[in-house]
């Protein structure tokens, strides 16, 4: 019980950090997405190197599994960049919950190509979750959002297809610090040459708030890894939602933006979808 907690804590913890991450990528003001996330990942890099060299793992991978990686980099890649732009352009809880997809979007990666069964409840909430995101982008040719709410929606979805990675990744026992610190110098190199092309000074209250940002995502990386240690993600993953609720208020405190009801009845519809998920895996179990 008492390590449950821990995990529960930590995994609170982490969803705290992510949303002060997002209010910090706000804050640096209108640069380009790219430019923002090299921030990010430099900071998710050195953390990643020293974290190898604390546990003496060798940066070494198997051939077969190369090509694995390249897809994870690219798709974690093609993820972080569009919730960047997503928070860039639209209120924090609306770039948030469509981020939250990505655990929806694993269901569906791992049956078509890890060929992982899906029984029918899962595709009804996987169908509830977007459902709820639909609300949220409204589509229509009326919406002048619509664009960002759709990269935030891509968003979601490429991180689903990076985490679907990692599972398989795990499968064929590589170790975690490997996985990070691969993904965060693919995403480094892949991003430096659109950094160079659209480059755009900054004053240093901007740099401070990037590197604020970075610091506040390794922080959220840490706690989420060190909530897995002391409890299984079947027990705690739900709590990982409470980051809308986080990022909701600093919206509304830091940013003075507020949801529509429309956006409202999203949320809790994506929400209550993740949490009839995590009661579904549970009881499977």
């Amino acid at each position: 019980m008492q390590n449950k907690q821990l995990g529960v804590m930590y995994i609170l913890l982490s969803g705290f950090f992510f949303a002060v991450m997002m209010v910090f990528v706000k804050l640096a003001g209108p640069l380009p997405s790219m430019q923002k996330a090299l921030f990010r990942n430099i900071i998710a890099l050195v953390a990643a190197l020293m974290i190898l060299r604390r546990s003496k793992t060798r940066f070494t991978w198997k051939r077969e599994d190369f090509p694995i990686l390249l897809l994870r980099g690219l798709a974690g890649t093609i993820g972080l960049v569009a919730n960047f732009y997503a928070v860039d352009h639209l209120i924090l809880s609306d770039a948030t919950i469509l981020n939250k997809l990505a655990p929806f979007s694993v269901i569906i990666f791992s049956r078509i190509f890890l060929k992982e069964k899906i029984t029918p409840v899962q595709i009804l909430l996987v169908f509830g979750a977007f459902f709820g995101a639909s609300l949220v982008v409204k589509p229509s040719f009326s919406n002048t959002d619509l664009f960002p709410y759709l990269i935030g929606l891509l968003g979601g979805i490429s991180a689903g297809a990076a985490y679907t990675c990692i599972r398989e990744l795990g499968n064929r026992k590589m170790p975690a610090p490997v996985i990070v610190a691969f993904f965060s110098l693919f995403s480094t190199l892949a991003i430096i040459p659109f950094v160079i092309a659209d480059h755009q000074s900054m004053e240093g209250t901007q740099i401070l708030f990037l590197l604020l940002a970075g610091i506040c995502a390794t922080g959220g990386q840490f706690s989420i890894t060190k909530a897995y240690s002391y409890a299984p993600a079947n027990e705690i993953s739900v709590y990982d939602y409470t980051q809308i609720l986080f990022a909701s208020l600093l919206s509304v405190f830091i940013f003075n933006e507020y949801p529509d009801i429309i956006s409202i009845i999203g949320y809790i519809i994506v929400t209550a979808m993740a949490v009839l998920m995590f009661l579904y895996s549970k009881r499977k179990a």
